[in-house]
């Protein structure tokens, strides 16, 4: 594996983590859905370095555009912020 690639799986990874913390602390449940959708997408972006582009797109548009989607409709049914 290149160095670059090395780089970028860490950062993505990184961002990542930093992504699910947000959406896990966020009061704001439709900013836990856009945290939730940035941390899908650092995945598929690993997916791709890791040498699976196949699942990467697969992964994109179910993971960021269906499931928070569905969300969005979810927390429109309910409350929008966490008490």
């Amino acid at each position: 594996m290149e160095p670059v690639a090395i780089l970028l799986a860490t950062v993505a990874a990184l961002l990542s983590v930093i992504a699910t913390y947000l959406a896990i602390r966020a009061e704001d449940l439709l900013v836990a859905v856009v945290f939730s959708a940035v941390q899908s997408t650092t995945y598929a972006l690993l997916y791709y370095v890791f040498m699976a582009p196949d699942i990467a797109l697969v992964y994109v548009p179910v993971s960021v555009g269906l499931l928070p989607a569905v969300t969005v409709l979810l927390v429109k049914k309910t409350e929008r912020y966490e008490r």
